[in-house]
């Protein structure tokens, strides 16, 4: 009779112990998920909770309130191939070799997608992917309509991804195994329905997911005709570094610009609904973010690449309630884009590969005494497409800090701005004898980095010669001053 009671209560003991093992809901002994959410070119100041009172971003605003906020996240390279390239593998542009857009990352690259299917997690991607570029000699865009062949995926498994479409009414994509399927309506919204599709079926898993959303990339006026009719362009307030002739151009383009950040708006509701309805947002790691943002016609031009706020700064909210609840956490020192995976590994207990030369900022988000950094640099290797020589075009290195902005080009310092005075960056200061000290300052801190990074900062030809590749369209045609200045610096194009 006592030996039977034994056996029962060994039983049991054995059998709890199983089910704390296999159903504990101790944060500890999960691994998070990761919900990576990223639009294309929505600037940081295009939101609610950034204090833009014409945008209608509700879910966003909501999101920011039990949010860590960046208040100065950096795109380090701003345009979108060597943004993608810098996320996945934490790397700057001038490692992992895509500095310029349709080139090929390499497929023996280490990356998000194959840390995080190696530490056990299931792994998807879904939408824009620009990572799979051509071979020389074909057409520039010959790989944006093709299927992305499976050793090239970077370790997502779950895949439904084009690699490049702003058509976002009639848009296709490949799944994985290369059948071409097309998304119904505005692709972001079918796009959202796939992504909770993912995340339903495996709630019981650690994943990381990333959705890569086109809009509200150009053309601007393509959102659904619900969200246009909320927008007046008459209504509209623009920035005003925008100049007076341009600014009824500039309302126009808003109203388009600003009607696709509010459907995304409504697609990431949905996003967050489904994991507050499977019961795992609270061990949910979830970042909303954008490759880089868009000039608007800020300083009188259109799009990214150029070193000012409206290309350089995006909005980035990143949520985990169970390690920092759901209250808001305002951080205004710098992150760059390589900064953000090795954050994201910190945050999930998984190890920085030697590869990643991006810090985890994470130590930083309570405790400021920890925060590993002052600047984010920003890296400019080639212009191009729209940035081309002929149309301004020019190499630049830069630092962005809490405060400030500071860009040099080949010929010299070209760019000091004191962002917190001067938000919207009217008054260029590198010439201020009054700051003569200062820019020395940042000077030093940008060399130190190009230092670090081996980056000797050369003529584009030279790194485009570097990675075999070559140029598109007619982005290698400068004018006769680009040629002027080089001489004059005693640098010369081969």
């Amino acid at each position: 009779m006592n030996k039977r009671l034994n056996y029962q209560w060994l039983a049991m003991f054995i059998l709890m112990g199983l089910q704390s093992c296999i159903g504990s809901k101790d944060p500890a002994a999960q691994k998070p998920n990761v919900v990576f959410v990223f639009a294309d070119q929505w600037r940081a100041e295009a939101v609610g909770y950034a204090g833009n009172r014409d945008v209608i971003t509700p879910n966003i605003d909501r999101l920011a309130q039990e949010s860590v906020v960046f208040h100065n996240a950096v795109a380090t390279i701003p345009v979108c191939a060597p943004y993608r390239a810098t996320l996945l593998t934490g790397q700057y542009p001038l490692t992992h070799g895509i500095f310029y857009n349709d080139k090929p990352l390499a497929t023996e690259a280490n990356t998000m997608g194959k840390i995080f299917k190696k530490a056990g997690y299931r792994t998807g991607y879904i939408g824009k992917w620009h990572l799979n570029g051509h071979a020389n000699g074909e057409h520039p865009f010959s790989a944006r309509d093709k299927p992305v062949p499976k050793e090239r995926r970077q370790g997502f498994e779950y895949w439904k991804v084009r690699e490049v479409t702003h058509d976002y009414n009639n848009s296709f994509y490949f799944d994985e195994n290369d059948e071409k399927h097309f998304w119904e309506g505005y692709d972001a919204f079918p796009q959202t329905d796939s992504a909770v599709g993912f995340i339903r079926s495996n709630r019981d898993n650690p994943f990381l997911l990333v959705l890569s959303w086109g809009p509200p990339h150009n053309p601007y006026m393509t959102a659904p005709e619900k969200y246009r009719n909320l927008y007046d362009p008459e209504k509209l307030s623009v920035r005003p570094n925008v100049p007076e002739a341009l600014q009824d151009s500039a309302r126009t383009i808003l109203a388009g610009y600003y009607a696709h950040c509010t459907a995304l708006d409504d697609a990431l509701k949905i996003l967050l609904d489904a994991l507050e309805e499977e019961g795992i947002a609270d061990n949910t790691i979830f970042v909303f973010t954008s490759d880089h943002g868009d000039m608007l016609l800020s300083q009188g031009v259109l799009r990214k690449q150029r070193p000012w706020n409206e290309s350089i700064m995006v909005p980035m909210l990143l949520r985990y309630p169970d390690k920092y609840g759901r209250k808001r956490l305002d951080i205004r020192r710098p992150i760059g884009t390589p900064d953000l995976l090795p954050t994201l590994l910190g945050m999930a207990g998984i190890d920085i590969p030697d590869s990643i030369e991006g810090v985890d900022v994470s130590p930083g988000i309570t405790d400021p005494d920890k925060y590993p950094q002052e600047a984010a640099p920003i890296v400019l290797p080639v212009p191009f497409h729209e940035w081309q020589f002929r149309n301004g075009g020019r190499e630049y290195r830069g630092i962005r800090t809490e405060k400030y902005t500071y860009v040099k080009t080949l010929t010299g310092p070209w760019l000091l701005y004191d962002n917190q005075n001067d938000p919207y960056q009217l008054n260029n200061l590198t010439e201020d004898p009054a700051y003569a000290d200062l820019r020395n300052i940042l000077d030093r801190q940008l060399n130190d980095f190009l230092k670090e990074h081996k980056d000797e900062f050369l003529p584009a030809d030279e790194y485009m010669k570097r990675w075999n590749y070559t140029y598109d369209n007619k982005d290698s045609l400068r004018p006769p001053s680009y040629y002027e200045d080089l001489k004059n610096l005693k640098i010369s194009l081969k």
